[in-house]
């Protein structure tokens, strides 16, 4: 009796509440959600600002749902879209949980995509303290236990924060002519579009992740044997301290990969796949990562505290790397590949132009000469580097 008592006060509690609500509940067959919680807007060389998150999406009802547009939203303006994707613009930007690209845009009963977000926005825009997704697509219009004949629906969901306290660090390298090779953004870019399931969720650790690789005085990356690490002329160089910091992971005794090839995909791990590497908690949340470093390099161990500036290895070829270059993110955890990536700036350095995106698509590895692709420098600050960018860093020591 009494269990009869309590289950009719919840009832009309419920109902009560839900009459109080100004918002009238609605059926979503799409399920939307932020991966994370947050994202920090950031400028770029280009110019511009720049947005960055992931969105997944699950299909809850037996009819498939097939996505016809996504636009992101200020919360507090609806009106005012930031940005939209549709056609095949929404396509590159969706992605299966492996990683993979979505074959199409129609996700069935039961299925998860994710979509990659990449707002590319004018420096002078209003960046919201809200952002919200408007999603149109085809799907069911109730919960229906047979599939139904798909009908045209809009909907808005998925609040996210954006937030302002973005890392600001200096530069992991030194010298000219360092390209920020495979770099951010966009739904095919190859660090951003990689995602990794571990620890029972899914991580975008290497969303603004940049493989630095150095231009010889000719313009090449790669100039000799392919096949030997001495024809690289970034291999050896010093690599150092973003910021002052506590060092709580290394790795030094891994050989050099020969240029050229990847190593057998049966002897990869989570704790080689990067090579020889270092963590360093740099405070507030924020670590940093180095990876692909010259065996027996390493000079720092776990616990040491380092100094802006200071040498902490040397460039190799470790790890899951087909030729010589500094692999560096920031990161939320101590995790490599467990925790998400953050965007950040580096507080000086020289813009000298940008490697011409169709002659490095062009080139079989590295090799050629990129050289047209320089500018007259030009000195930039709190800015991160945007892909095949040419960056000088002066020498910090």
């Amino acid at each position: 009796m009494r269990k009869s008592i309590h289950l009719i006060v919840l009832f009309v509690v419920t109902l009560t509440a839900g009459a109080a609500n100004p918002r009238p509940d609605s059926f979503t067959p799409l399920v939307v959600s932020p991966l994370t919680s947050h994202a920090l807007p950031f400028p770029g060389t280009d110019g511009r600002t720049h947005i960055v998150y992931e969105l997944v999406l699950t299909n809850a009802n037996v009819t498939p749902a097939t996505l016809e547009s996504v636009e992101v939203i200020d919360a507090s303006n609806p009106s005012k879209a930031l940005g939209t994707y549709q056609g095949q613009d929404l396509l590159s930007h969706l992605r299966t949980t492996g990683s993979s690209p979505a074959d199409n845009a129609t996700i069935e009963f039961n299925n998860t995509r994710l979509l990659l977000i990449d707002l590319d926005l004018d420096p002078k825009t209003k960046i919201p303290g809200r952002l919200l997704l408007r999603v149109r697509l085809l799907g069911a219009t109730a919960p229906a236990r047979r599939p139904m004949t798909p009908v045209s629906m809009s909907y808005t969901v998925a609040p996210l924060e954006t937030a302002t306290k973005l890392p600001h660090i200096g530069p992991p390298l030194e010298g000219k002519g360092w390209v920020a090779v495979n770099g951010c953004c966009g739904g095919t870019a190859v660090h951003r579009a990689s995602s990794l399931s571990c620890n029972g969720a899914i991580y975008f650790s290497q969303r603004f992740a940049i493989d630095w690789m150095q231009l010889d005085s000719g313009g090449k990356l790669m100039n000799g044997d392919a096949g030997d690490v001495h024809s690289y002329p970034d291999y050896g160089a010093k690599v150092l301290a973003v910021a002052d910091g506590i060092v709580v992971d290394m790795l030094n005794d891994l050989n050099d990969q020969k240029p050229g090839t990847l190593p057998d995909p049966k002897t990869i791990t989570l704790e080689n796949v990067d090579g020889n590497h270092i963590v360093i908690d740099l405070g507030s949340g924020v670590y940093a990562f180095y990876a692909h470093l010259q065996k027996g390099s390493v000079n720092v161990k776990v616990g040491d505290r380092v100094n802006r500036g200071q040498v902490l290895a040397k460039l190799g070829n470790t790890g899951n790397s087909s030729g010589p270059h500094l692999h560096f993110h920031l990161m939320e955890g101590s995790s490599p590949l467990c925790s998400n990536g953050m965007p950040y700036v580096i507080d000086s350095f020289t813009f000298a132009g940008q490697v011409p995106y169709d002659d490095f698509a062009k080139a079989t590895g590295v090799e050629g000469d990129f050289s047209k692709g320089l500018r007259p420098a030009a000195a930039r600050r709190e800015q991160y580097p945007m892909d095949l960018d040419m960056i000088n860093f002066e020498p910090t020591r």
